[in-house]
């Protein structure tokens, strides 16, 4: 008689177990940590969370670690995942800034252990491998579809007024949870981020490429992931900041500036540090098809746009696939309900 009913019963989670993947748990400790470090990278002005909107940030970080363990299985299915020589070289280059005294207290400041860190990595290193795999490499821009959107865009293309097209490497003192660059790397503080400017800076007069440094480095959440490259400014936009105007008129295409300050525009206050560089200046009046900087412009922000809305679609699919049980939400919503 009791037969039916323990028929196709779920077998209860192990008290530490918040989530599953295809089998594999996914531990509250390590839902813990990662929610405990972005607390902590949020800097100690910020306000406490409710016990509902910590609820939230969990429901969210668990969500990540989910889609992070599904691109895991998918990357160890195809045989690409990290080498142990692909996560030490990317620990060698994470430290290069500091010391290693200064990469000690970062580990410690955000509650980590080098194996943490390196577990980090090896993650962060399989799921580029992934995606270029999956998606990036498999994207190709014709001709006829950089023709099509300058035809429908030729207005974007005659400058009013001459622009320079321009780089930025940015660092701040802000707290962040996001870096938004390759290497994960964000500075402490104040004097973490002079520090850090000044090295990259040294750098670049080193001879190090611009493009890499601000794509591994830099702090700035616009551009970062392109190199720096902010795009062509107006000349009327780049003279409302007159200092980094005065200092980009006197460069050449190709150089850099010194170290500038980012200040807050109110209160003037100094937040972090920026180099910039002239990539080039374009003089005012209709760019024409046959331009190589139009074309270069063109293919990369198709070439974006692609792989962003193919990535999201990416996801999705993985997530049909894959077997997912989320207890924390059951325990939640069963709490709740009483």
């Amino acid at each position: 008689m009791l037969l039916p009913t323990f028929t196709g019963c779920h077998r209860p989670p192990a008290p530490d177990v918040v989530a599953t993947v295809n089998g594999k748990d996914i531990l509250r400790s390590d839902l813990d940590r990662k929610y405990q470090i972005i607390r902590m990278s949020q800097g100690e002005s910020q306000q406490d969370p409710s016990p509902e909107q910590a609820t939230i940030a969990r429901l969210s970080i668990l969500r990540q670690m989910i889609d992070e363990e599904i691109f895991q299985q998918r990357a160890a299915k195809l045989n690409i995942a990290a080498s142990d020589e692909d996560v030490n070289a990317a620990v060698t280059e994470k430290k290069l800034p500091f010391t290693q005294e200064e990469f000690d207290k970062q580990l410690k400041q955000h509650n980590e252990t080098l194996d943490d860190f390196k577990n980090e990595l090896r993650h962060q290193l399989t799921d580029t491998k992934l995606i270029n795999k999956e998606i990036d490499s498999k994207i190709d821009i014709t001709d006829a579809e950089i023709a099509n959107f300058y035809q429908a865009h030729k207005a974007d293309f005659n400058f009013i007024e001459p622009k320079y097209d321009i780089a930025r490497i940015a660092v701040t003192d802000t707290p962040s949870p996001q870096t938004n660059n390759l290497q994960n790397n964000k500075a402490a503080g104040p004097a973490d981020a002079k520090s850090k400017i000044q090295i990259l800076h040294q750098k670049l007069e080193n001879g190090e490429d611009f493009g890499a440094l601000a794509a591994n480095y830099s702090e700035d959440k616009d551009f970062a992931s392109n190199g720096g490259d902010m795009g062509f400014v107006p000349e009327s936009q780049l003279q409302g900041t007159a200092d980094v105007y005065n200092a980009i008129v006197k460069l050449k295409p190709g150089q850099f500036t010194d170290v500038m300050p980012i200040s807050d525009p109110g209160s003037h206050k100094v937040m972090g540090y920026a180099i910039y560089k002239l990539i080039s200046k374009e003089v005012a009046g209709q760019r024409q098809l046959n331009n190589v900087q139009v074309q270069a412009t063109i293919r990369n922000d198709l070439r974006q746009g692609r792989a962003q809305m193919l990535r999201t679609a990416y996801i999705e699919v993985l997530r049909d696939e894959a077997k997912v049980h989320n207890y924390l939400a059951d325990e939640i919503l069963k709490a709740g309900a009483k």
